[in-house]
């Protein structure tokens, strides 16, 4: 009014505001449409016709992920991301390209269908059988991966089982056999028995032919402190034989320096193990821990097939949990150093996060003082370690072990039980319809939620 400048109104603003994002939106359409070559369109338009073996489309069939956790359910997770990943999309620069809007155009693909996909404009259809693609390749490697976990998890799980029902038949021969033992071994405390006769009376109660079977049946039953069943695991070797070479053949493992052997392992096995070879001398070793030792490596000193591949598995597994070992184009199991700051954005950024972290800007005057740091603590927790009954330090074993003592519950004073039952006093017994529209009336949370129908329409008109 002080300017006498009339604003325009609600109509015409709406108006505005709904040309500014049609023609953003037909702005990313032109960008999509124009990603892929002749040859990539005329693949793009093929999702829409059904397949050879299905009366679904492809593009139907590309939605569905794996339902199952078994090495076909793996194979035929692979053959779909290596479906989607043949379109050749996922080497294209998308960073001009708005994430979020490619993400709900990639939403709306997955949810509508194709008969609604062909009837779009040529140009609308290739912005969104590409989104789709784009969107879709990285869900199909996730959805693959998942499922080697989980399939690895269960082999895990059943050589576990088998190793326990294994352990409790044995149960019996193991306890006849150490009686025995414990019986010979006790002619040895005796003092009146001369040296020299140890042997003869020993004999004497247990004949030698006997104890030795007796020995024998002891070391193939009884089992080392740090077992944990992996010769049960090397005994599922046929369950991985069914899916191990899609692995090898097909997925791109990378590494971090902490997984440059287990990546190493996986190299090698994807040239050797085509090859009908039952022993891999030549193999990496770096990835054989001390408990699968026994398993891959037999008595003639040869690397076998069966354990060496199964504790390569164990070890993958354990580096893709620990992302030392990743795969490039994977949302879950991706590089997690590749979402971090880089280059001017990370120079644009440094002091705001080195002053939000507490750490001065040298790199090195940080790291001494988190080192000085360390040492106070290591000193002091040595300093008290003899005055501490709660910590003990076990020597007895190849390592010391610290073993911690758990901390013992406090009881509850007579005060907090009074205070406990006066406020439970207070509240009165109500109904959970009742307590929903009491707390809606404090904080309004039921604003944020939308019917079904009305979040589609608003999902689909945001396309």
């Amino acid at each position: 009014m002080q300017h006498r400048i009339i604003l325009p109104g609600a109509t015409t603003l709406t108006r505005l505001i709904s040309e500014v994002r049609e023609k953003a939106t037909l702005r990313l359409w032109n960008k999509l449409a124009l990603i892929p070559s002749a040859e990539q369109r005329s693949q793009l338009e093929m999702l829409l016709g059904p397949t050879d073996c299905s009366r679904l489309s492809l593009l139907e069939s590309l939605k569905k992920g794996p339902v199952t956790i078994s090495g076909p359910a793996f194979n035929e997770a692979i053959e779909r991301w290596k479906t989607l990943n043949d379109f050749g999309l996922h080497a294209e620069n998308l960073s001009t390209l708005p994430a979020v809007r490619l993400k709900n155009l990639a939403r709306y693909a997955g949810m509508t269908s194709v008969f609604n996909i062909a009837r779009m404009s040529p140009q609308k259809r290739m912005a969104v059988l590409v989104a789709f693609v784009l969107a879709w390749e990285t869900l199909a490697l996730d959805d693959a991966l998942d499922v080697l976990d989980a399939m690895l998890a269960v082999i895990i799980r059943d050589a576990r089982k088998i190793g326990q029902k294994k352990r409790l038949r044995s149960l019996k021969d193991l306890d006849k056999s150490a009686l025995a033992l414990a019986s010979a071994c006790s002619y040895l405390l005796k003092e009146e028995t001369p040296d020299e006769s140890i042997r003869a009376e020993v004999f004497s109660y247990i004949p030698r032919q006997k104890l030795a079977e007796i020995i024998t049946l002891v070391r193939e039953i009884a089992r080392p402190s740090d077992d944990n069943f992996h010769e049960e695991m090397v005994e599922q070797y046929g369950r991985v034989r069914r899916f191990l070479p899609h692995l090898l053949n097909t997925v791109k493992f990378s590494s971090a320096p902490a997984g440059v052997t287990t990546l190493n392992a996986c190299d090698y096995l994807s040239r050797e193990f085509s090859s009908r070879r039952q022993f891999f001398d030549d193999a990496p070793t770096e990835i054989i821990s001390r408990s699968w030792k026994r398993l891959v490596i037999n008595k003639e000193k040869h690397i076998t097939r069966r354990g060496y591949t199964l504790c390569f598995l164990s070890k993958l597994q354990d580096s893709l949990r620990r992302r030392d070992v990743y795969v490039t184009g994977s949302n879950r199991w991706g590089d997690p150093r590749a979402r971090l700051l880089q280059g001017a954005d990370w120079q644009a950024n440094r002091i705001k996060v080195y002053r939000s972290l507490g750490h001065p800007t040298d790199p090195q005057e940080a790291i001494k003082s988190l080192g000085h740091q360390l040492d106070s603590r290591y000193r002091q927790v040595a300093a008290r370690l003899c005055e501490n009954e709660a910590v003990e330090l076990d020597v007895s074993g190849p390592k010391p072990r610290l073993t911690i003592s758990p901390l013992a519950s406090l009881d509850e004073p007579d005060s907090l039980k009074r205070l406990s039952k006066m406020i439970s006093d207070l509240l009165p017994p109500v109904d959970l319809t009742e307590l929903l529209l009491e707390i809606n009336a404090h904080t309004g949370f039921a604003d944020e939620f939308f019917h079904i129908k009305k979040c589609l329409r608003h999902r689909i008109s945001g396309v």
